[in-house]
């Protein structure tokens, strides 16, 4: 089983907006959502752990290292996705600059159209080898894979055989947990958007 992990929330300056591979920290409130992960993984067995090295992802990381996860590998492939000439905007700014709803992002880079930014297929392309290495090396065990918003929802659409595009129908919720069983060559979604911090009444 993978259990794929998005980051805490970040600092404040930087939330609505398109962060992608600005590396950012954490918030006061997502080192207490990264705590209240960390309490709840405390309470299940992985094999293997894999990361993003950005410092959200780290940060996030922190407190559940503490608790006995297995030391992470990190993979620069986990990194966020680049979103080009949208980094650092907010959505707002986005309609108003480029004529584009943001809530269309997915949509905009399945077919690559964000100026600068990884397409959904460039994005696919790096990730293939992190999902490779990932599910060969660990058959039948269960693996956490720590990472962003962006890379979940890929990494969801190829093994599910999804359209990029059709993950905007749910959220990623901050220090959120989302399950996937894998056997064979089938993937099914088993948990989706749990965050202990939100549903364990933590937060």
């Amino acid at each position: 089983m993978l259990w794929l992990i998005r980051h805490a929330e970040v600092e404040r300056r930087y939330q609505g907006i398109f962060g992608g591979q600005i590396d950012m920290d954490l918030s006061p409130r997502g080192h207490e959502q990264a705590a209240a992960l960390a309490a709840y993984l405390h309470h299940h067995r992985f094999e293997a752990l894999y990361a993003s090295p950005m410092k959200r992802v780290q940060q996030t990381l922190a407190p559940a290292r503490l608790n006995g996860i297995p030391t992470p590998t990190i993979l620069p492939g986990l990194k966020e996705v680049d979103f080009g000439e949208w980094t650092g905007l907010s959505w707002d700014q986005v309609q108003e600059k480029f004529g584009v709803g943001a809530t269309s992002w997915l949509t905009q880079l399945e077919a690559g159209t964000i100026a600068g930014a990884e397409s959904a297929a460039a994005l696919q392309a790096r990730l293939e080898p992190c999902l490779r290495q990932i599910l060969a090396g660990h058959p039948g065990q269960r693996v956490a894979v720590v990472c962003h918003g962006g890379v979940i929802r890929m990494l969801l659409a190829m093994l599910l055989g999804w359209p990029l595009s059709r993950l905007a129908a749910f959220e990623v919720e901050y220090a959120s947990i989302t399950q996937v069983v894998w056997r064979g060559q089938e993937a099914r979604l088993h948990l989706l958007n749990f965050a202990p911090w939100r549903d364990c009444g933590n937060g």
